[in-house]
């Protein structure tokens, strides 16, 4: 069995052709620049700039290139380390909002992920001021329904476990517990082992032109993505620790069933039809998250070892354009939508913060 297990090996690794760990690097370094010279820090803290910035920090520990470090801390700067800004508690509100008034809303609370990574590098109180002001008054309120849509799972997951590490305050992870119970509760398929974007997806209520569940690749993507971060920071002792074990690797199962032959998913998992072609931003949450259970030992590396060496052979060599560009990001957007271009010109920062996540732990099992 250790010979075929080689030999499985072996032939993923041909996959990757002559990669190695300083192309990774390379991969990464340009990917990121081209980002970063092309668009400006000073803007808003909004989901989708701050999914862009925990790729950021994550490329940054990784090569700790100072330049990485700046660009996060004159974003952080701009915004007054602050998510949504108004003061007044009594209106913050958590329905879907791009204004000052949803504070409560998870799209503008993923910043706080950045800001305490920028905190431990060197702490100051004012970094983590707001997120403790936000996420505490929030963890005051009865309500359970805050995270309601995949994506919020990406967006505060991480935090509650960032928070709880800082401050080792156990009502972060107690909270983390009864808000993840609610989104699963909402979203998540028993038979098929992923996540709906939201309530309206659930089938038979939604179903793809075909008939079919329809899945989105990056609102799964978040999920496991999540996932992942979670597993990272929270204790071994956590008396819930294995039910985000269980869905994370009922995830992986599910994620390795739909890749395609030429490595990406497409935007409706399970019915290809629907939206057919690459997709890089579902293909780097999946990627990350397949190469992180990997290098952290919840994944066998036998099984899930060839389909993230596809995901990454898709993402440096047709994701990666000549110039840096990170192309095939579906728009912003909630579902997969028949008809609608994606192609190697399409970009945003979350897929590119996406693609620095991958390949921060592709290098990272080939440093291994």
């Amino acid at each position: 069995m250790k010979k075929v297990f080689l030999f499985i090996l072996f032939f993923a690794s041909l996959s990757l052709a002559a990669q190695t760990k300083d192309d990774v690097l390379a991969a990464i370094n340009k990917a990121n620049s081209y980002w970063q010279q092309q668009h400006k820090p000073e803007v808003w803290s909004f989901w989708d700039i701050a999914a862009y910035h925990t790729g950021n920090m994550e490329a940054y520990q990784l090569t700790k290139n100072e330049t990485y470090r700046g660009y996060s801390e004159k974003w952080a700067v701009h915004n007054k380390w602050m998510g949504a800004k108004s003061a007044n508690k009594a209106t913050w509100k958590y329905s879907y909002g791009e204004n000052d008034e949803h504070v409560l809303f998870g799209d503008w609370q993923i910043c706080f992920q950045t800001y305490i990574d920028l905190y431990h590098l060197a702490p100051e109180a004012y970094k983590i001021a707001r997120a403790k002001e936000v996420m505490e008054h929030q963890m005051s309120t009865p309500a359970k329904d805050y995270w309601w849509w995949a994506d919020g799972l990406y967006m505060v997951m991480p935090v509650m476990t960032k928070m709880y590490k800082l401050t080792g305050n156990k009502l972060y992870l107690e909270k983390l517990h009864t808000y993840f119970l609610y989104a699963d509760s909402v979203m998540y398929d028993q038979k098929e082992h992923l996540y709906y974007r939201d309530a309206k997806y659930i089938f038979p209520k939604h179903k793809t032109a075909n008939g079919v569940k329809d899945f989105w690749a990056r609102g799964d993507g978040w999920v496991f993505a999540g996932l992942a971060k979670v597993l990272k920071d929270l204790p071994s002792s956590d008396p819930h620790r294995k039910l985000y074990e269980h869905r994370y690797k009922a995830m992986a199962k599910a994620i390795l069933k739909s890749q395609q032959a030429a490595g990406y998913w497409t935007r409706s998992m399970l019915d290809p039809l629907q939206a057919p072609g690459k997709e890089t931003s579902g293909t780097a949450f999946f990627t990350y998250g397949l190469l992180w259970g990997i290098n952290n030992g919840l994944l066998k590396e036998k099984v899930y070892l060839p389909t993230a060496l596809k995901g990454w052979k898709y993402l440096s060599e047709q994701a990666l354009q000549a110039d840096g560009r990170i192309g095939y990001v579906q728009p912003i957007g909630e579902k997969a939508i028949p008809g609608q271009v994606v192609n190697a010109n399409s970009t945003a920062g979350f897929g590119v913060g996406a693609f620095l996540l991958a390949g921060s732990e592709m290098y990272r099992y080939l440093d291994k």
